[in-house]
């Protein structure tokens, strides 16, 4: 049996289009540069999320450490916290789930260091947790998120917000917001 699923995909691609077309320019654009006065600075990033939002912050992570700071002289310090896994499991058995990005911040961020949160929902406790710690610590919080945006919307310095109630299309978002950024700050190149 074959399925006709053209009108769908048709459809996926005009939603995926519009909510592209709609993105806050001015918000990406102070986005950048509080990213590339941190560089600059020597200050670290941290960025975290969870399920395919892990995903884009580790992700981000590579793009970042790797891409553009691979021909820069001053480099960024970035760090995904959604990677250690190990860690991340010891504190959800042993404290709780919502703390698995809260517990490493504590012993690594200092003030004006970034910490970046991506979620779709602007939701997730344990990144909702990261800011409230991130902000009570002096660092500077950015947040890409979709649907209302959120806590985290609220809590974030900066925030890219994908207006859209779709997590497919938020996430895929995120993902385009990640390899824009680097495309720019890498001088156009691709890396």
């Amino acid at each position: 049996m074959t399925m006709d699923y053209r009108e769908q995909i048709r459809q996926y691609i005009a939603l995926e289009k519009a909510t592209l077309a709609a993105l806050p320019v001015d918000d990406i654009n102070d986005v950048m540069n509080v990213l590339e006065r941190a560089r600059l600075s020597g200050k670290r990033i941290f960025v975290c999320g969870n399920g395919g939002s892990a995903s884009t912050a580790s992700h981000l992570e590579c793009d970042f450490n790797k891409g553009i700071s691979y021909e820069q002289e001053v480099k960024y310090d970035i760090e995904c916290l959604s990677d250690n896994v190990p860690m991340m499991m010891a504190i959800a058995n042993d404290i709780g789930y919502d703390d698995i990005f809260v517990v490493p911040l504590k012993n690594k961020l200092k003030k004006e260091d970034i910490v970046i949160g991506i979620s779709g929902s602007g939701n997730s406790a344990n990144v909702v947790r990261a800011f409230e710690y991130a902000n009570e610590a002096g660092a500077v919080t950015i947040a890409l998120t979709g649907y209302s945006g959120g806590k985290l919307k609220e809590l974030a310095a900066y925030n890219i917000h994908v207006a859209i109630e779709n997590m497919q299309i938020t996430e895929d978002v995120h993902l385009v917001l990640n390899h824009m950024i680097m495309y720019i700050l890498s001088g156009m190149k691709g890396c």
